[in-house]
């Protein structure tokens, strides 16, 4: 008897799994057979990504020998950016095309230097939106302050947007509240809403790190806090996330959101970012196991995705033990770990991870165009 892929298992309980990863080998054939194997429904990529794509293999070197079209190098980098999502859109289209446009999205982000200003991300946002031309894509917008009115403008202009680094609750409702904003200004535009779409990307690993960090500081204390700290110890993300899926339900229950849906709207997903399990002592498919939900997105490297392949037991969880999950967020509270402080500290370093490794890029893709001998257009 065949098994069932423990991947595409995973769509029976309402979950698209994503790719966090794109390289241009993977349009080879690997990327159409996770599609039809794996069940996978989209790809999200950042600059990391591209960075470790590019600068860290040769499958880019033919194409960077080429003649282009590039004023700079960054210019250059975008046109290879742009050539993988527009390969990557166009292999998910059917998909994208035979649910509706419900899923079969790619990702692309906008460059991490406008994440601090509202205008230069609209402007950044549009002119990928025009470049890339494809109607199963998502801009990335972080969810910084100055991204909360970007997010509102973009829903409102017409353009998908994947929101990403969210870290706390807080945020999180503001991020939902743009998103509906810019559905309603579309309609009192009398434009539709049934083809525009967002999902929220909440990060996991990152948040566990960096608690986990001050819990074991508390744990070493061996004190009468030192006992709570073990037990919250690896579980405030999921937490956090348990929380943040209650008040995904609770917004959708809401009657602004009902006037929306009825108007053909579609609900902002959550989206499970930051996925890979970063301490060891913990299952590698923990971030996957424990979320698995209606109406949500896990995105996985390519390693936890493999993973999970071999070894997941796909079941309805994202909805259990919540009275624990926010007993857990009181908890830290107690030990007197701020969760909006560590909220905006993983902000502030999420945008510096996306600003070094893009600008790495640019120095190492000059180098090959040097190398090369290529010169820019004038």
């Amino acid at each position: 008897m065949k098994t069932v892929n423990r991947l595409r298992r995973i769509q029976d309980f309402g979950q698209s799994i994503w790719l966090d990863y794109i390289r241009r080998d993977l349009f080879e054939g690997e990327l159409q057979r996770m599609i039809e194997e794996d069940g996978l429904r989209g790809i999200t990529s950042n600059p990391a990504i591209f960075e470790e794509a590019i600068a860290k293999s040769d499958h880019y070197a033919e194409s960077i020998r080429q003649p282009r079209r590039s004023h700079s190098v960054e210019d250059l980098y975008w046109e290879l950016a742009i050539e993988d999502i527009q390969r990557a859109a166009d292999l998910f289209r059917p998909l994208y095309d035979e649910l509706n446009g419900q899923d079969g999205f790619v990702s692309l982000e906008v460059s991490p230097h406008v994440a601090r200003d509202t205008s230069a991300t609209i402007r950044d946002a549009h002119r990928l939106w025009k470049q890339v031309d494809r109607p199963n894509i998502f801009i990335k917008v972080p969810a910084s302050e100055e991204g909360i009115s970007a997010i509102q403008k973009l829903i409102e202009d017409g353009i998908n947007v994947n929101v990403t680094l969210l870290f706390s609750l807080s945020r999180y409702e503001k991020v939902a509240h743009a998103y509906m904003s810019g559905l309603e200004a579309r309609l009192e535009r009398g434009l539709p809403v049934d083809r525009v779409t967002s999902v929220a990307s909440f990060f996991l690993s990152r948040i566990d790190v960096l608690v986990d960090e001050k819990l074991e500081e508390i744990m070493e204390a061996n004190n009468a806090q030192s006992d709570i700290a073990q037990e919250l110890y690896g579980e405030v993300a999921i937490a956090n996330a348990k929380m943040a899926y209650h008040l995904y339900q609770e917004m959708t229950r809401s009657q602004r959101w009902q006037k929306l849906a009825q108007e053909g709207a579609n609900p902002q997903r959550l989206l499970w970012a930051s996925t890979s399990t970063k301490n060891p002592n913990f299952s590698e498919v923990r971030y996957v196991e424990a979320l698995i939900g209606p109406e949500t997105v896990n995105t996985l490297p390519m390693s936890t995705l493999e993973a999970y392949r071999n070894q997941g037991e796909p079941a309805l969880r994202l909805t259990n033990d919540l009275p624990q999950a926010r007993r857990t967020l009181e908890q830290l509270a107690e030990l007197g770990i701020d969760s909006e402080e560590i909220a905006h500290q993983l902000e502030v370093e999420g945008l510096q991870k996306f600003a070094k490794p893009f600008d790495s890029l640019l120095d190492t893709l000059g180098q090959q165009v040097a190398d090369a001998g290529v010169r820019m257009r004038n």
